[in-house]
């Protein structure tokens, strides 16, 4: 369902992001993002003269690569379009995320080593959007794998403890801990 129809309005910004993940043939996982800010009228900049409408302000790509484990094993990143010409030099820094692991603290870390005037305000706030990404890209893996193991275990005539996958219970409305949501999984885990 589409939101409500707006009130009369002009159209002044566009911010467009695409992110997709990737399985490599090498058994490593790349996230990708491509960020890209348009104005939809003339403005001059100090630096770049008149940036015209749909001329990006900014443009910014980050890969990153990360293992089954999550852990960041390669960060790059590519500004083409930024308001400055020394925006692009921030985008070497973030290889430091290397080793970093993405799930609790994820934020606190990409702050840590790429934080204020070590990195870009952009590709840090798309950052924390990528860990989304790459928990959708290899969570059902991960299960799927977990579960198919589990499987051949019981084949053998193994005997296991309950499946428990793992939820992100009280991380947001569905995943409240008292919600239908979560006593499903719960119940089924139980089974």
């Amino acid at each position: 369902m589409p939101l409500s129809a707006p009130a009369q309005r002009e159209p002044l910004h566009d911010r467009d992001i695409v992110m997709r993940g990737y399985r490599r043939a090498d058994g490593l996982f790349d996230i990708e993002a491509q960020l890209t800010d348009t104005k939809h009228y003339a403005f001059d900049n100090q630096e770049r003269g008149t940036v015209h409408p749909g001329t990006p302000l900014h443009g910014m790509w980050l890969r990153m690569t990360v293992d089954e484990e999550m852990v960041i094993r390669e960060v790059e990143a590519v500004t083409d379009f930024a308001p400055y010409s020394i925006c692009p030099q921030a985008a070497p820094n973030f290889a430091a995320l290397a080793g970093v692991t993405v799930g609790p603290g994820f934020n606190r870390a990409v702050k840590e080593r790429v934080g204020g005037v070590l990195g870009c305000t952009h590709l840090r706030e798309v950052l924390a959007q990528m860990a989304t990404v790459a928990f959708q890209t290899i969570g059902p893996l991960r299960w799927r794998k977990a579960r198919a193991e589990r499987e051949a275990a019981i084949a053998r005539g193994e005997k296991l403890p309950p499946y428990q996958r793992s939820l992100p219970i009280g991380s947001c409305y569905a995943y409240a801990p008292d919600r239908e949501v979560v006593r499903r999984a719960q119940a089924q885990a139980e089974q």
